[in-house]
C-alpha cells in the first residue's frame, strides 16, 4: 500500500518538474523571440537613423553647392576666369551667375550618386520658378490675379485636365465661402463628399493637396504635377528657361505645341540671360507678349535625396530658398515622396 502511494507521489512530482521544465523552456523561447525582435527592430532603426544622416548630409552639401552658384562659381572655365577679374575682392562674373539660371549649371544638369559602405547616395536638385505657383493665384488683399488665373487656365487646357477650373484652385487658396466663378468649390461643396472635409482657405502649403480638389482624379494630378509648384509667397514669375512646353504653352492661346517645343529646344541649347531676350524669340513674333510674370532667375528649389544602405531606403525631398545674400534656407521636409532621382546619373568617388 505504501508502495504504491509512493509511486503515485514520485509520478506527480515527474508530471510537476516536467510541466515546469516546459514552461521554463516556453519562456525562455519567449523571451529568445522577443529578444529578437528587438535587435532586429534596433538594427532596423538603426539602419534608418544612419540612413536619415546620410539624407541630411546630401541635402547639406546641396546647400553648400547652391550657395556657391549664388557666390559666381562657374560652370566652364570660360565663366570661372570672368569671375576672377573683379576688383577688391568684386567678381564681375557674379551679377550675370545671380541673375541668370539654366538647366545647363552643374546643380540643374544632372544627378550625383555616391557609392557608401553597403550602399549609395542619390541627390539631385530641381528648380520651381519654371512652374506655374498656385499660391500667386490670389493677391495679398483676396483679389484673383488674372494673369495667374489665365495661365492656369491655359495649363490645364494643354493637359487635357476637363473636370477641374481654375476658379477651383481660387476657391482653395481664397479666405472666403463664397464660389469665384463657373466650376469654383466651397465648404458647402466638400462637406457633401465621404468622408467630407473642409476647403483649405488658404495657400497651398503643399502641392499634394490638389489632389483634394473638387473634380480633380489621380490621372490628372499626376498629369498636372510636374508643372506646379506651390511657393510660400504670391510671386508668380516664371524662370523661362526652365518652362516645360506645357508651361510655355500656358503663356498665351497661341502658341502652339510645336512653337513651344521648338522654344524648349532653343532654350535648351542657348539659355537666354533676359526677359527681353527670351521675347525676341521668332516664336513670339506679334503675339504681344508682356514681360509681366516672366523672368531668367530662380530663388526656390527642390533638394531630393534616396539613401540605399544595409537593405533600407530612406528618402527626403526638401524645399529651399536662396535670398539675396546668398544664404540657403530649408522650408520644409517631404520623406514621403518617391521617384524623385529622375536625371541622368554622375557617379562621385567617396
Amino acid at each position: 500500500m505504501r508502495s504504491r502511494r509512493f509511486t503515485r507521489q514520485r509520478g506527480v512530482a515527474l508530471i510537476i518538474v516536467l510541466m515546469a521544465f516546459a514552461l521554463g523552456s516556453i519562456l525562455a523561447s519567449g523571451m529568445l523571440t522577443r529578444q529578437s525582435v528587438m535587435i532586429r527592430g534596433a538594427t532596423t532603426y538603426l539602419a534608418q537613423n544612419d540612413a536619415r544622416s546620410l539624407a541630411l548630409g546630401a541635402e547639406a552639401f546641396a546647400r553648400q553647392f547652391l550657395a556657391r552658384d549664388m557666390k559666381g562659381g562657374g560652370n566652364t572655365p570660360e565663366e570661372n576666369q570672368e569671375g576672377d577679374q573683379g576688383t577688391d575682392g568684386e567678381q564681375e562674373g557674379t551679377a550675370t551667375r545671380r541673375e541668370v539660371d539654366h538647366p545647363g549649371e552643374d546643380w540643374a544638369r544632372a544627378a550625383l550618386a555616391l557609392p557608401v559602405e553597403k550602399g549609395v547616395i542619390e541627390a539631385q536638385i530641381n528648380d520651381l520658378r519654371g512652374r506655374l505657383n498656385l499660391n500667386a493665384l490670389t493677391e495679398v488683399d483676396g483679389t484673383v490675379n488674372e494673369r495667374q488665373r489665365n495661365r492656369l487656365e491655359r495649363l490645364l487646357r494643354v493637359l487635357e485636365i476637363r473636370n477641374v477650373r481654375p476658379a477651383t484652385f481660387v476657391d482653395w487658396v481664397d479666405a472666403d465661402d463664397q464660389r469665384s466663378g463657373g466650376g469654383g468649390a466651397e465648404d458647402s461643396d466638400y462637406m457633401l463628399l465621404d468622408p467630407p472635409y473642409r476647403a483649405g482657405d488658404q495657400p497651398f502649403v503643399s502641392v499634394t493637396e490638389v489632389r483634394l480638389l473638387d473634380g480633380m482624379t489621380e490621372a490628372a494630378y499626376q498629369r498636372l504635377r510636374p508643372h506646379i509648384t506651390a511657393l510660400p509667397n504670391r510671386d508668380g514669375t516664371l524662370n523661362v528657361n526652365f518652362a516645360s512646353t506645357a508651361v510655355l504653352r500656358s503663356l498665351h492661346d497661341r502658341i502652339s505645341q510645336g512653337q513651344a517645343e521648338s522654344i524648349r529646344e532653343t532654350l535648351r541649347e542657348s539659355p537666354v540671360e533676359s526677359v527681353e531676350e527670351f521675347l525676341a524669340l521668332p516664336e513670339f513674333a506679334g503675339l504681344g507678349l508682356e514681360p509681366d510674370g516672366l523672368g531668367v532667375s530662380t530663388d526656390f528649389f527642390e533638394i531630393a535625396a534616396r539613401v540605399s544602405v544595409s537593405g533600407t531606403v530612406y528618402r527626403l525631398v526638401s524645399m529651399a530658398q536662396r535670398t539675396r545674400n546668398g544664404t540657403i534656407r530649408i522650408l520644409s521636409r517631404d520623406t514621403g515622396r518617391t521617384q524623385l532621382i529622375t536625371k541622368e546619373q554622375v557617379q562621385a568617388s567617396e
